[in-house]
């Protein structure tokens, strides 16, 4: 997969359209124990809370609006077409609803379900259940569609084959801590890329990026790419 350009998005993005980060005190990922609910581990052991939570997840994700951030990557794609791919950690579909097409979440996505016991996957309903049969094989196995902790993300050949040929990599809302996301800099600065930090704080990763700004992201990243579109940047 080839663009000029490579956007990394994480949860700072969706922050603001009142998506908690693990970070949150008090958010929704703060009332649980991460092994319990994003682990294949807590999965078999109790399938009924691990849907609790991603039903829970699905619900917020549902009700969140696409916040000035992710309109203006859309718009960045929309006058820029076939350059542009964004590449996030987020499981809420909030770049889609922005209008941005081309789009791989490399975590999965709460509007997708598989089966832990086949691998067929279908669109999610809005609340999902421990014992809902999966529509292919009929076994009462049926998850969330999530990348865990411990399992290896998707689309990671599309990924690193876009990383090696981009001329920009940008990351927005990232902590920089969670590999392999948190190397993606590195890759595409070894390809020659010009990299951009756009973050609320400096990440774990500042030090490799070539230009850092720091701000809420409805401010920094709709400023950055009217840049971008004016051809002021880089």
């Amino acid at each position: 997969m080839s663009a000029r350009i490579v956007i990394l998005t994480g949860a700072g993005i969706s922050a603001e359209s009142g998506l908690g980060t693990f970070r949150d005190e008090g958010g929704i990922w703060s009332q649980y124990d991460l092994a319990e609910v994003a682990t294949p581990e807590g999965f078999a052991a109790d399938p009924a809370l691990v849907h609790t939570f991603y039903n829970a997840r699905r619900k917020n994700a549902a009700e969140a609006i696409p916040n000035a951030a992710h309109a203006a990557l859309a718009r960045l794609e929309a006058e820029r077409p076939g350059e542009v791919l964004i590449v996030t950690q987020n499981i809420d579909d909030l770049h889609e609803r922005a209008g941005s097409r081309t789009v791989l979440h490399m975590h999965g996505t709460l509007r997708a379900a598989t089966c832990a016991a086949c691998g067929h996957g279908w669109d999610a309903p809005p609340v999902m259940h421990a014992e809902d049969a999966c529509p292919g094989c009929g076994a009462p196995a049926t998850r969330p569609d999530i990348v865990w902790f411990g399992e290896f993300p998707y689309h990671m050949d599309d990924i690193w084959e876009a990383l090696r040929g981009a001329e920009v990599f940008v990351s927005i809302g990232t902590s920089g801590s969670v590999y392999p996301a948190a190397a993606f800099v590195q890759d595409a600065a070894r390809a020659g890329a010009l990299t951009l930090e756009l973050n609320l704080e400096p990440s774990e990763t500042r030090s490799y990026f070539t230009e850092a700004r720091h701000g809420k992201a409805s401010e920094i990243v709709p400023a950055w790419v009217d840049e971008m579109l004016a051809g002021r940047w880089p």
